[in-house]
């Protein structure tokens, strides 16, 4: 260290240093805007580095606007009310030419009234369906549709209308019918799409991580809430170190697996609940118990020994017991339980609920009840043994498209 010191300690190096820490504490604490909005945008090629420097945001109390081509730039700016505005180049596959044709049509002096507006406004050389798709699913362009679903139905017909009325324009000449494939007026203009089916939380948000990098309008784990409550007392930000096993449920954002010195895998897993994050570590068989179905944005319920970490100041869990959210479903649950109203079937409900239920049949599973009701009665129907099934997501999900129902749940027991 002493020899080192002589040339990687010197004096000129230590005071340049000791300058730039100097003048950036002081910006970052009288102008925390424009600091956060600097970095972010020298940062923003990297989603890795966005998403902990967001965090810094909010940390400082500033608020981050969510994406939205009718305030943001390439890169980062604040506004007149001190709010972080999120830069458009921080979204993944939309490039600076796309971001620079969106601002060109904006600087007109007055902002895009829907989608159909947008497209017919933004050059048609510079925006295709892929840069529209991720605009939408970052929720850029949330302010133009009454969902991103239905933007999301409507992106093809706008995409056509636009080239359209640029073809016509290029041509010098107005459409004999009365600019047949323009876009419909605005307020009106999504009518023939809003029989879209909505997107799932799980939906939306996955496209948020896609293409930011991060969650931004809420967090996967808030739709397991009433669930998990059943299976924890205890949020990640209220845990104490202690002997006595606790039991903390979470995502799973992070993951890592590494050879102890006796040649066993362990794995290194972080835990996110909205509240705060862990890193659970996994040995032996507690791992090789879920070593094939372990996956990112998977939620699991950890039961184990909570340690202070010197290394980084937090805490540890030292695992003893890890259930996946399928399995606690499945252990704790008493049915799954489906409504049916008998005055919206046309025929098809047998087959399209036969066909959810048929990749999750599963003889240690649960039941499948179904409520059925119409004009006269209600009643409780419950499937044969063998149409038992595992309670996963993709399963609530697929019979939550099935036609006539009117509502699926998982029944706990108690």
């Amino acid at each position: 260290m002493e020899k080192f010191a002589g040339y990687g300690f010197n004096k000129s190096h230590s005071a340049a240093y000791g300058l730039v820490s100097y003048q950036t504490a002081w910006l970052k604490t009288h102008y925390p805007g424009p600091f956060m909005a600097a970095v972010l945008s020298t940062e923003m090629d990297n989603l890795d580095k966005v998403v902990p420097l967001i965090e810094e945001c909010r940390n400082l109390g500033l608020t981050v606007t969510p994406p939205d081509v009718n305030m943001g730039s390439y890169k980062f700016t604040v506004d007149t009310e001190g709010r972080v505005v999120y830069g458009l180049g921080a979204i993944r596959g939309v490039g600076e030419g796309p971001i620079g044709a969106i601002v060109e049509a904006r600087g007109e002096g007055r902002e895009f009234a829907d989608l159909f507006d947008f497209c017919r406004r933004v050059d048609a050389k510079r925006l295709n369906k892929r840069t529209l798709e991720a605009l939408i699913r970052s929720g850029a362009l949330d302010n133009l549709g009454p969902s991103r679903a239905v933007l999301t139905a409507a992106q093809e017909d706008a995409l056509k209308a636009a080239a359209q009325s640029s073809t016509n324009a290029s041509l010098g000449m107005i459409d004999m019918f009365g600019e047949a494939f323009a876009e419909p007026e605005v307020g009106d203009g999504y009518q023939a799409y809003r029989n879209a089916r909505e997107w799932s939380d799980k939906q939306r948000l996955a496209g948020e991580k896609d293409t930011l990098g991060l969650y931004l309008t809420g967090h996967p784990i808030d739709e397991y809430e009433a669930e998990l409550a059943r299976f924890v007392s205890t949020r990640i930000r209220d845990l104490k170190p202690s002997r006595e096993p606790q039991r903390v449920a979470g995502l799973v954002v992070a993951m890592r697996t590494m050879k102890s010195k006796r040649g066993d895998t362990m794995a290194f897993v972080t835990l996110d609940d909205r509240t705060g994050r862990i890193e659970a570590s996994l040995f032996g068989e507690l791992f090789d118990q879920v070593r094939g179905s372990l996956a990112p944005d998977q939620v699991l319920i950890v039961e184990g020994e909570v340690q202070s970490d010197d290394f980084s100041g937090g805490l540890r869990l030292r695992g003893k017991d890890i259930t996946l959210m399928v399995d606690a479903r499945a252990r704790y649950g008493e049915a799954l339980e489906l409504s049916v109203d008998g005055r919206r079937l046309n025929g098809r409900f047998i087959s399209s609920l036969r066909d959810s239920l048929v990749p999750w049949r599963n003889d240690a599973g649960l039941p499948v009840r179904v409520r059925y009701c119409n004009a006269e009665a209600s009643g409780w129907l419950e499937l044969g043994s063998d149409w038992k099934v595992s309670p996963a997501d993709e399963l609530m999900i697929a019979l939550r498209e099935v036609e006539g129902q009117d509502g699926v749940r998982l029944k706990y027991r108690g």
